[in-house]
């Protein structure tokens, strides 16, 4: 289930004035001059050629007239805690998925001889009955199978994939349908490979995949033809925590720079005290200006909590930019594979 355009949604149902208008949600346009970027906008402003992750200077050349709003995060969980008690009491086993996504599995009402494309519909209209938003559902033998079936026909889409059809289904989509087949993969299989469809990736030889992409390259090619085992999970645990500011002007002084990780650190670390979290990998993004963007990350031998840690390899892997004759636009901290713990533990660095 994937809640259709749901910021944007939200704000509409709270000013139902705002129905058929461009909404963009996201940050300041500033007239054009803005920084940071779109986080989701209205169908309407998509005719306009907005998207999710787009920054919002561009949004605003494209779309000069629409209805920019701030993300109101309080708000948007609040009507999607709503929404997922009501798929809670259809579901066999569940699994949200952010948000505005999640994944029931419902085999044992199907096998009940309840029809599925049915159940979906009543799940659909308790969800517009009681809340007023729309939703898209995909139904398939799988997770994988059922999120790409639910982006099929949105908005308020239903489309139901039989194990018969799984392969029909989805030889001719696009490779980067698949769930974690982001840019830079994407870039890999259509450029060095010549992989442009899911048939493409399920026809090209598994072992080649492993050889580029390790054990995901298999992954990969088992979901390319229909086999996906992963569970649908009624416990979240979560796996990261992150952070990123997007600076009002492009940043020379680096000593700036340094700082601001500092407060990130600072503002995660409370995060990570107050979940009973440890952490073994630290994770830093820079963006530079022409969005030129980075990633390093370091792992340690041993899960911690200790902010000291985490602000020292957060410098170590940020020293290599200094030389950078390019101004930053973006920093980012992630701390990641988070575990639950009720005690410090010894810290070795890998």
């Amino acid at each position: 289930m994937d809640l259709d355009a749901f910021y944007a949604s939200c704000e509409i149902l709270r000013n139902p004035e705002l129905k058929d208008k461009a909404v963009i949600i996201g940050a300041d346009p500033k007239g054009g001059k803005g920084r940071g970027v779109v986080s989701t906008c209205s169908y309407a402003a998509r005719k306009f050629g907005v998207k999710s992750g787009m920054p919002i200077s561009r949004a605003y050349k494209l779309c000069p007239n629409g209805i920019y709003l701030r993300p109101d995060i309080k708000y948007y969980k609040g009507i999607s805690d709503q929404i997922m008690e009501i798929l809670r009491s259809y579901a066999d086993k569940f699994e949200q998925w952010g948000i505005d996504e999640a994944f029931l599995d419902v085999t044992e009402s199907i096998s009940n001889k309840i029809n599925p494309t049915e159940l979906a519909q009543k799940i659909k209209n308790e969800i517009f009955e009681k809340i007023g938003l729309t939703c898209s559902i995909g139904i398939g033998p799988n997770k994988q199978v059922a999120k790409i079936a639910s982006d099929f026909q949105k908005p308020d889409g239903l489309t139901y994939v039989s194990p018969e059809q799984v392969r029909s289904f989805l030889d001719p989509l696009p490779v980067e349908k698949i769930i974690g087949i982001g840019p830079k993969t994407k870039k890999i299989l259509n450029k060095k490979l010549n992989i442009e469809t899911i048939a493409d990736l399920a026809n090209y030889p598994p072992e080649k995949l492993n050889k580029i992409f390790g054990k995901m390259g298999i992954d990969l090619s088992n979901v390319a033809r229909g086999i996906d085992n992963s569970p649908v999970q009624e416990d979240y645990k979560r796996k990261s925590l992150g952070t990123e500011v997007t600076f009002d002007e492009d940043i020379e002084d680096f000593e700036i720079i340094y700082k601001t990780l500092e407060l990130l650190v600072n503002k995660l670390h409370k995060s990570l005290i107050k979940g009973r979290y440890l952490y073994q990998v630290v994770v830093i993004k820079i963006r530079f200006e022409g969005f030129s963007t980075y990633t390093r990350q370091q792992k340690l031998k041993t899960p911690t909590n200790d902010k000291k840690v985490a602000l020292q390899i957060g410098k170590k892997l940020l020293k290599e930019f200094e030389s950078n004759p390019k101004k930053v636009r973006l920093l980012g901290f992630r701390l990641v594979d988070l575990s639950e713990s009720k005690h410090v533990q010894k810290t070795l660095l890998n």
